[in-house]
């Protein structure tokens, strides 16, 4: 009989010490989905930076002579791509060409005044993911909201701060009600969501251009353009920092719906139940909860907070007067938003003040740099492929697969050992 070495391992006993816990919390972070939306916009950045450098003539002329002077080439890159993005910046954040910091500052007033309604329309679209429902129809709410809300605001005859107030809360409930017929469609009849709300944009639409040409609704008194009477003192938002700025009141109001939203979903019983239903619906009706009536809530309160995005449309950025192409395409934008934010009321808020940066900043680096706008385009389209496939970006930076989710599935097949006995 034979007898084990000191050095023999018997594996059936032999035990793995478990991870510390700053292990754990280092290989939740790094697998989180904060870190994967940081490194998605710093990735789409990239892929930026590189599609600048092939586009821009400078660079062109440089490669021509590479062999003779490949420095000349490399420093033309460097300058293209550091001229686009300092201009993005100054143009978003802080000019640091103007003097005075008052000025210094508009860009990131204009970065906000972009960014208010991009978010609280994307946490309309949260809030509806959160339950399971996909609500791509915020061009809809948004005009059906500009027109309820431009209507009381350039025809009725209001004390200043009520008629402010009329008219915010006949824009959120115009949209909240169009959205709210897809909730009772989807809850009586099993209607899917995607396709009404395609439906109801284009009927939303049209029937907003045929009151703006329309003596009687929403056309100016004896204009014959598409286009809306301005709106009456009474009712337009007030400028936040003043004249000099675009900023208005807007922003403080989209601040407030984000802590609500944040409190609706995470404090609120009837939060719990849009959860649960949007976990999984069979199981939210065994425990008792009337699924119908959540799609129908749900769909209320979506259209109702990307409702709040036209209104701040009409009432504060064009109180001029407003035409069919009023929503700017925010309504599908306010989709990316969410995706950026992962469906968290905090999240939503900071991605769209990023995406308002870039609408901001797009402007500002065409003018000083010669880049096309459509660049900026093509990095928040990168930002949503890169956010829509963690594993992606997990493989590119070789983060660890938080604890939960299942491992990506190796494409090789298997190599099958031969047992010999």
């Amino acid at each position: 009989m034979s007898k084990k070495t000191p050095d023999a391992v018997d594996t059936a006993t032999t035990e793995i010490a478990p991870p510390s816990r700053w292990n754990i919390a280092l290989k939740e972070m790094l697998g989180g989905s904060v870190v994967i939306s940081i490194l998605s916009v710093l990735s789409a950045l990239v892929v930026g930076a590189i599609l600048i450098a092939v586009t821009d003539p400078g660079v062109h002329k440089a490669v021509g002579y590479f062999a003779a002077r490949p420095t000349s080439t490399f420093q033309a890159i460097w300058d293209s791509i550091f001229g686009a993005y300092s201009s993005l910046f100054q143009g978003s954040v802080y000019n640091f060409r103007r003097p005075e910091f008052a000025t210094g500052i508009k860009p990131l007033t204009e970065t906000l005044t972009f960014a208010t309604p991009l978010i609280v329309a994307g946490l309309g679209v949260a809030l509806a993911f959160r339950v399971g429902l996909f609500n791509i129809g915020g061009r809809g709410q948004m005009l059906i909201a500009a027109a309820c809300a431009g209507y009381v605001g350039f025809t009725w005859q209001l004390p200043p701060v009520i008629h402010l107030i009329v008219a915010v809360l006949a824009g959120i409930i115009g949209g909240a009600l169009w959205a709210g017929i897809v909730g009772v469609l989807k809850a009586r009849t099993g209607a899917h969501e995607v396709i009404v709300t395609i439906m109801l944009n284009y009927i939303a639409f049209y029937l907003v251009s045929w009151m703006l040409r329309t003596q009687g609704f929403l056309q100016a008194p004896g204009s014959n353009n598409p286009k809306t009477a301005p709106i009456l003192e009474t009712a337009v938002m007030p400028k936040l920092l003043g004249p000099s700025y675009n900023l208005n009141t807007g922003f403080l109001l989209v601040i407030a719906l984000t802590i609500f939203v944040a409190w609706l979903l995470s404090r609120s019983s009837l939060g719990f139940q849009f959860r649960a239903v949007g976990e999984n619906p069979n199981a939210a009706r065994v425990a008792g909860i009337r699924v119908d009536r959540m799609y129908i809530y749900a769909m209320l309160f979506s259209g109702g907070l990307i409702a709040v995005a036209g209104v701040i449309q009409v009432l504060g950025v064009v109180p001029a007067g407003f035409s069919s192409g009023i929503d700017a395409g925010i309504g599908f934008d306010a989709i990316t938003v969410a995706l950026l934010g992962r469906a968290k009321p905090w999240g939503v808020f900071f991605a769209g003040i990023l995406f308002g940066a870039f609408k901001a900043g797009g402007f500002a680096m065409q003018a000083a740099e010669g880049i096309p706008i459509d660049i900026v385009l093509v990095v928040q389209s990168l930002i949503v492929l890169f956010i829509a496939a963690p594993p992606l970006i997990r493989a590119l930076f070789r983060l660890p697969v938080p604890a939960g989710e299942p491992k990506p599935v190796s494409l090789r097949r298997p190599r099958v050992k031969a047992v010999t006995r």
